[in-house]
């Protein structure tokens, strides 16, 4: 369930594009290269501000490039970067309105939580002391002890607060929860909900756990090699993936000159998932007798991700 569809946030979506419908990040054309290896090869995209978007792609697609580089923690080799219509590099105005948490991101090991905290208030504009001083509570952190001794899950935690406490206007998490037990997970999700349909801000959350966060995602934005494969709202996308399934004759007739993802062979009958051209293509495959189920956006992105060049070829 998504964002929108939830009973809880009901209208949140609506809400907040009504509130202010404009672009939080744009790229143009960008490009990294380092020696031989091309990390971001031409990639243009925009997000809507005040939506939760999901970044998503195979380890070394380039996620974490792209992020670094809007950030102005890396510098593009080519193309353009705007933060809320404004170049990152040198600007304290535009680097005041972002927070990236980095996977596996470091602390000053002599640091506690508490002194993490107060650090983080004098950096970010918007900082909620008292949400910080909750979660690290929820997340069950040791106030005073060094961050020295801390695990691979007590470090996602302190990013994660951060992270949400900072109430950043545009916020990024790349693979923020390493470590971190599906309670604490699940944690994470729910407050950054919460929290988001009180103080709506763009966020981005780059993962591999695809299951667990599509039902927070409202646009999906695929990168694969370097390049952007994809990127469509999370609804659409889902009422476009399916399988279908039945004689292996008829799943081929209808499967011909189609979006193909990926087909499989079960004895006489087939199975194929597909990317819908069209609203009535699902209703068409059930008329030629075949039984036809939602594609999930996981599986969706690992066939997208495949590297199968007549699915690329197809979605340019």
């Amino acid at each position: 369930m998504s964002v929108k569809e939830s009973s809880n946030n009901k209208g949140v979506g609506t809400m907040v594009r009504d509130q202010r419908s404009t672009t939080a990040l744009e790229t143009v054309r960008l490009t990294k290269t380092y020696a031989n290896q091309q990390a971001l090869d031409g990639v243009s995209l925009r997000l809507e501000a005040n939506r939760i978007h999901g970044l998503l792609g195979r380890n070394g697609a380039g996620k974490t490039t792209l992020m670094s580089i809007a950030t102005a923690q890396l510098f593009a080799t080519s193309g353009e970067v705007r933060i809320f219509g404004q170049a990152p590099y040198e600007n304290r105005d535009a680097l005041s309105r972002v927070c990236f948490i980095k996977e596996s991101q470091r602390y000053p090991e002599v640091f506690t939580v508490s002194d993490m905290m107060a650090v983080a208030s004098t950096l970010y504009p918007n900082w909620d002391a008292s949400f910080a001083d909750r979660l690290t509570d929820e997340f069950r952190l040791p106030r005073r002890k060094k961050i020295k001794g801390f695990s691979r899950g007590m470090l996602s935690s302190v990013g994660i607060i951060i992270g949400l406490a900072s109430r950043a206007e545009l916020t990024l998490f790349d693979e923020p929860y390493l470590g971190l037990d599906a309670v604490a997970r699940g944690l994470f999700y729910d407050r950054l909900i919460e929290d988001y349909a009180e103080n709506p801000r763009t966020i981005v959350l780059s993962t591999h756990l695809i299951d667990e966060v599509s039902r927070l995602l409202e646009e999906v934005h695929v990168i694969d090699r370097g390049r952007l494969l994809l990127h469509e709202d999370t609804e659409l996308l889902r009422s476009r993936a399916y399988t279908v399934t039945g004689p292996a004759a008829k799943v081929d007739a209808f499967i011909n000159g189609r979006r193909l993802l990926r087909r499989e062979a079960l004895g006489g009958s087939a199975h194929a998932a597909l990317l819908a051209s069209s609203p009535s293509e699902q209703a068409e495959a059930r008329a030629a007798g075949l039984e036809t189920a939602p594609l999930p956006l996981q599986q969706l992105i690992v066939y997208l991700t495949g590297h199968n060049e007549t699915i690329r070829e197809g979605l340019a």
